[in-house]
């Protein structure tokens, strides 16, 4: 089974970025405690702080992986572009957020994501991926 992580903008700055909201561990040395865990399985990550790069890895794996896990980041509530290349895709998407958007400021507790989504995960810190990978399984 092949599943991709793809993060949105800021998350490369994970471990030093607000570390009260999001941690304090890196993305890196978290993606090396899930392909541990889900050793059986194939997984990769990929990360950009531009929405057109991330339209285009959606639409690059969209046909041919297993299952998306999606943190769009911020383009969450901002992307009609995004949100329109995980319905266009047949892969099935799981949205995924670090901290629990609807804690935070009004404008993010709207998706653009979750209409075409499988289902979303927020609020578990980094462990919200892990329950993503999880829902494929």
């Amino acid at each position: 089974m092949k599943i991709i992580i793809i993060n949105g903008p800021n998350l490369n700055l994970l471990g030093k970025r607000e570390p009260a909201i999001y941690g304090g561990k890196t993305f890196d040395s978290y993606f090396e405690e899930l392909k541990t865990k889900y050793s059986s399985l194939e997984l990769e990550s990929y990360q950009s702080n531009v929405e057109g790069e991330l339209i285009n890895k959606i639409q690059e794996v969209g046909f041919s992986y297993d299952g998306i896990v999606l943190n769009a980041a911020a383009y969450t509530h901002t992307s009609v572009g995004i949100g329109d290349a995980v319905k266009a895709v047949s892969t099935p998407v799981v949205e995924v957020h670090i901290s629990n958007t609807h804690n935070r400021e009004s404008f993010r507790h709207t998706s653009y994501i979750a209409s075409g989504a499988k289902g979303v995960v927020l609020g578990f810190g980094l462990k919200s991926y892990d329950l993503a990978i999880a829902s494929f399984l």
